[in-house]
């Protein structure tokens, strides 16, 4: 076998490999993105993400509840207060009521009272780098989910998880009072004549809106956490199987706290940070499981981009196949016997040349 032969066979394989389809292609879709979520060692970074989510929790709602206190006015006096029962209340759907009543009231309403003054302090710029630790988890698995990991500057990827945050904490702060007033504080906006046909809409669009803001902001997450990015629709099949796998994690967590409470057998006092971190656990598994599900979809059918960098790719690797490295140019030539054995070693067609030409051939 020559040399030539060894790079057509190697660039013919590249190119099958490349144009291939799969004869079976959602079981294919299946395979290639639980391989890629455990090549990735997705619960290990499903855990990482609940960790950070847990740390970050105290500077998001330093951040939240400090904004809100400038923005009230907007939605009247009591759109701070109403936001701290909203909390609150969330949070009782998943923690013990001890648990509630003596460290996650008492934690807002310290924070709620405190965070105006801080959002102007030094501290509150730091808690920003702190919280924002979740969305730089997130953005490290998408990358690496769709090999990109490496392609963008590491500090410059900290500080875009630092710019999705505080653009993502805004938009939390200005919608938290609609979100919590619901409908009807929005029919009030409207004309009195449009108001009835107004709440009749909302009303049954409302819970539904909720769930397609969230689906497209995971989409667009999915879009800008890639150095090499791709179009924004592409990212959408993936946000729609995290949604799944986050409502179907959601629901079997609940049965089993609620059949653990059955049986009596509790955790004592750590049965609340418990059931959160699980939770917490839970929204980093869906989403890391849809990043790779959008890699897999690449991957069986890239973009015309796409296809035409994997192209550029292997002329490059043509290239060098042909015109070896000046290092490996220079050891050949230094010792050329010991070159000529290894090729023969892969069975490669070595011919000496005779002693005065200094060179060897294929």
């Amino acid at each position: 076998m020559t040399v030539e032969q060894a790079g057509q066979d190697e660039a013919g394989v590249d190119a099958a490999e490349h144009t291939e389809r799969p004869r079976r292609p959602i079981r294919t879709l299946i395979t290639r993105t639980a391989t890629g979520a455990w090549r990735d060692n997705i619960f290990t970074e499903s855990a990482a993400g609940a960790f950070w989510q847990v740390l970050s929790l105290p500077p998001l709602l330093l951040g939240l509840l400090g904004g809100l206190g400038y923005i009230g006015g907007w939605f009247g006096a009591d759109a701070a207060t109403a936001v701290q029962d909203r909390l609150v209340d969330l949070a009782g759907t998943v923690f013990s009521e001890n648990a509630v009543r003596e460290i996650i009231q008492p934690t807002v309403a310290d924070i709620l009272t405190t965070a105006r003054s801080e959002l102007v302090s030094i501290g509150f710029i730091i808690s920003l780098w702190s919280g924002s630790s979740a969305m730089s988890a997130f953005v490290d698995a998408i990358s690496r989910a769709h090999d990109q990991y490496d392609v963008r500057n590491p500090i410059w990827q900290r500080f875009l998880a630092l710019l999705l945050y505080v653009a993502g904490l805004a938009i939390v702060i200005v919608t938290s009072p609609l979100l919590v007033f619901g409908p009807d504080r929005l029919v009030s906006i409207l004309p009195t004549s449009w108001q009835p046909a107004a709440s009749t809409l909302t009303g049954g669009l409302y819970l539904p809106a909720i769930g397609l803001v969230l689906l497209l902001a995971l989409t667009t997450l999915y879009k800008v956490a890639l150095p090499r990015r791709l179009r924004w629709y592409r990212g959408l099949p993936g946000a729609l199987v995290a949604a799944v796998v986050f409502l179907a994690g959601a629901i079997g967590l609940r049965a089993y706290i609620d059949w653990l409470t059955g049986t009596g057998y509790t955790y004592g006092a750590l049965g609340a940070p418990i059931a959160f971190l699980l939770a917490t656990f839970f929204i980093g598994l869906a989403i890391i499981i849809g990043a790779h599900f959008n890699a897999a979809i690449e991957e069986l059918w890239p973009t015309r981009r796409s296809r035409r960098e994997l192209s550029a790719e292997d002329a490059r690797a043509d290239v060098r196949d042909v015109y070896p490295s000046p290092q490996l140019a220079a050891a050949i030539s230094k010792y050329p016997e010991l070159a000529a054995r290894t090729l023969e070693g892969l069975d490669y067609d070595v011919t000496r040349p005779n002693a005065t030409s200094g060179a060897v051939g294929r």
